[in-house]
């Protein structure tokens, strides 16, 4: 069994799999500026210089908290690709993990499609991010090693592997999905199970394609979500129903996400693991809070539960996605207005009251700084998607 897993951990098996699909490592030709050849990209690794103290409250030698650290360092490194077919295939694969996707997707389904699943999906999601982000940093296991492995994106380099969140969320979202639509939608049970095993199955491999996981790491991220499905599924209803608890209720979504995301594992450097689980338990205590809005003061005529049990998926018509694609268009730009209005005046009082520069761009990565304000924008986020934009809906007459 040790044997296995460390065959599994092995980032070879990873470079292996880059070369069956066409991804090669460029020769070593030295630096190539305008005459680059236009198959070749390049990897490269941000350079580190002042980051934040890497401790729990945010530095204790400098005055304002931030101090010199390395993070890991990456082998910058060119590649070639020969087979654009998987490379295209995996790059769109990856970005349907990451957080672009979700911040899209989930909305739509609120506002376009269901608010009852996008409800469920959420806080199956954030449960998920979060167990996987904490073991990342607890864990300290290394991502693959390059070379040989190429890796293609350079933002979450610096971020421990193992578990890898991609497959874990791409797995929860998935079967999530499909777990909560069979009973409620009429549809061939195993054209949805299908589809929610390419999809996950696509994300996963883009993780080894990308080189930012081994197979160990996708394996585990996958089996952890599998396990967290099981042993939340009999708890599923009763969480479909906390809009309608006490109204101390917000009180514990606000606080108990906040106290985590204060005391979240401290790490050798500082990567952006903190912040993402910071903005991704903002957001769903935010949506939280805003079905409770909806139920404690009647905002919903009628509840998403009190829906048939089992409904027709009606067609798709110009009309259904004109409306749709309109709707999702004024969400967002709704949203990003709060986000952007939140954030400035959350950093203008955190500037203010721990006496820092405005200026200072890295001053955001300083624990007392960073995660009040990610927490306060996307709480304000999550209450306004679930909210403030379906209120909108209703005053422009968009159904």
């Amino acid at each position: 069994m040790a044997e296995l897993l460390r065959s599994l951990q092995d980032s070879q098996l990873v470079a292996r799999f880059q070369r069956r699909c066409g991804l090669f490592p460029a020769p070593d030709e030295g630096p190539r500026e305008n005459g680059a050849d236009p198959t070749e990209r390049a990897a490269r690794v941000p350079g580190v210089e002042h980051l934040p103290a890497a401790n729990g409250k945010g530095g204790e030698a400098p005055a304002n908290g931030l101090r010199r650290a390395a993070a890991p360092e990456a082998y910058v490194q060119k590649y070639v690709v020969k087979n654009y077919f998987y490379y295209y295939l995996f790059q769109f694969s990856a970005a349907l993990g990451q957080e672009v996707f979700y911040i899209t997707f989930l909305p739509f389904t609120h506002w376009n499609i269901d608010p009852y699943l996008s409800r469920r999906l959420i806080i199956i999601w954030v449960l998920v991010m979060y167990i996987g982000q904490v073991a990342k940093d607890i864990l300290k296991w290394p991502r693959p090693s390059s070379p040989p492995v190429v890796k293609l994106e350079k933002r979450l380099i610096a971020e421990y592997g193992m578990p890898s969140t991609h497959a874990m969320a791409a797995t929860a979202i998935a079967f999530t999905l499909l777990i909560s639509t069979v009973d409620r939608y009429q549809y061939p049970f195993v054209l949805g199970l299908v589809m929610a095993v390419v999809f996950s199955t696509l994300v996963c491999l883009s993780r080894l394609y990308t080189g930012m996981h081994t197979v160990l790491d996708v394996l585990g991220g996958v089996l952890i979500t599998a396990l967290l499905i099981v042993l939340t599924y009999p708890a599923w209803t009763f969480i479909d129903c906390l809009d309608s608890a006490s109204p101390l209720f917000p009180v514990c979504v606000i606080v108990v996400p906040f106290f985590l995301c204060y005391n979240y594992p401290v790490s050798d450097y500082y990567s952006p693991t903190r912040a993402d689980t910071t903005t991704i338990l903002a957001a769903g205590a935010g949506v939280t809070i805003g079905f409770w809005i909806n139920h404690f003061f009647q905002l919903v005529s009628k509840p998403a539960e009190s829906l048939p049990v089992i409904q027709n998926i009606p067609p798709l018509t110009t009309y259904m996605l004109v409306l749709g694609l309109t709707k999702f268009a004024v969400g967002i730009v709704l949203i990003l207005l709060v986000r952007q209005l939140v954030q400035n005046l959350s950093l203008q009082v955190l500037y203010s009251w721990f006496k820092v520069v405005t200026r200072n761009k890295e001053a955001r990565r300083r624990l007392e700084i960073e995660v009040p304000y990610k927490f306060v924008t996307y709480t304000s986020v999550g209450i306004c998607a679930t909210t403030f934009v379906p209120m909108l809906h209703r005053f422009l007459g968009l159904p």
